[in-house]
């Protein structure tokens, strides 16, 4: 089985509701009456059926306020509610108003006692409409340095900085990219559902098969994507037919040893440093950063840097890039973001610019004794 770290750290899920939230307030909630014509109390809303898969909801709505309003219409006259901020609360979008979505509410989490209410756009953000304005983009879950893993530090500035760039900065450093581009090998050929590499005199190599190949990881298939030109090792993205994993394998053509290397995403490739990196979405929280260096001498990866940032998603780890030795682009989405009713999620562009000195650091091991008195 593939020990990569994406799945070494589930066991550290932390689950994240809304984006860059704050609880203020004990997770019981407090009604309180607005300035109305009578008492609103939750019995004057619509009784509804409550939400029971997630993936019938239009949109979710998120807050950073300690309180919102719940309007009984979508009238600002109306009569409403003032709600307490609950982390644990759900609040899903189903219509858009002028000035107000309508949303599915459960109170206290009780699917079986759902209301309908109408919020104020100006008191929520629709998952479309969510940014990385106010976000922490350093906020990170985890990280291992040359192997030393630190699950207490929290701060990507151990590493570099991280900063939001525009779209015209993320064009016009990717004229300047300095990773390589794979190519199509022409002596790499599908034959049948067999994946060969043809040499000079015309023997052939299997490599792998394309479909339904039998593995200890279940059924997989194989998608040739190319070689580098400077390491020349053949790429192929490698994809469970039973789940939605996806990695990308490397084959020496002049190793015996197939398929010993993978990364967890699209591979980016700095031909003068031998490294070999990667960013993707991590399915428990945020997104995976990580640089190997390749060793030609024993075929393997030795691992650099990896960082599970928390923040944001990726939007297409393909279109990732090395402007330079120390700095990393990439499109990303937050957290939360996703679209709906045909509005596209707000694509945003990040910069990772590493410490100049980093990789050569001394690794700091711990000391159990450190603490004792001398």
């Amino acid at each position: 089985m593939k020990n990569s770290y994406q799945f070494f750290i589930s066991s550290m899920v932390a689950v994240f509701v809304g984006c860059n939230q704050q609880n203020k307030t004990p997770e019981t909630h407090k009604a309180e009456t607005g300035v109305t014509q009578k008492n609103i109390t939750f019995a004057d809303f619509k009784k509804i059926k409550g939400v029971d898969n997630v993936q019938d909801v239009p949109f979710q709505l998120f807050t950073r306020l300690d309180s919102v309003r719940f309007f009984v219409a979508p009238d600002k006259d109306a009569g409403h509610l003032k709600i307490a901020y609950n982390k644990l609360d759900n609040y899903y979008g189903f219509e858009e108003f002028d000035d107000f979505y309508s949303i599915h509410y459960s109170i206290n989490n009780n699917i079986s006692n759902s209301i309908e209410a109408f919020v104020l756009k100006s008191e929520f953000t629709a998952a479309f409409d969510l940014t990385l304005q106010g976000v922490d983009l350093y906020e990170i879950r985890s990280s291992v340095f040359k192997k030393s893993q630190d699950l207490k530090n929290k701060s990507f500035s151990t590493y570099g900085t991280i900063t939001e760039v525009s779209e015209q900065e993320f064009k016009t450093a990717s004229n300047k990219r300095i990773d390589e581009a794979l190519i199509k090998d022409p002596h790499v050929i599908l034959e049948g559902n067999k994946w060969l590499y043809i040499n000079s005199t015309t023997e052939k190599k299997l490599i792998t098969e394309h479909e339904n190949v039998s593995t200890e990881d279940g059924l997989l298939s194989y998608e040739y994507i190319g070689v580098s030109p400077y390491l020349y090792l053949q790429v192929f993205k490698e994809s469970s037919m039973e789940t939605s994993d996806t990695y990308y394998s490397f084959y020496n053509v002049k190793s015996t040893a197939n398929f010993q290397l993978f990364t967890a995403g699209y591979p980016q490739i700095l031909p003068k440093k031998n490294w070999i990196s990667y960013i993707v979405s991590n399915n428990d929280v945020g997104s995976d950063f990580a640089i190997s260096t390749y060793v030609a001498e024993s075929y393997n990866l030795e691992d650099l840097l990896y960082v599970n940032f928390t923040k944001f998603k990726i939007a297409d780890g393909t279109k990732a890039f090395w402007a330079d030795d120390e700095t990393f682009y990439a499109e990303v989405y937050p957290t939360n973001s996703a679209s709906s009713n045909g509005k596209k999620q707000k694509a945003a562009f990040i910069k990772i610019k590493l410490k100049a000195d980093l990789f050569r650091m001394k690794k700091k091991y711990y000391n159990p004794y450190s603490n004792w008195p001398n």
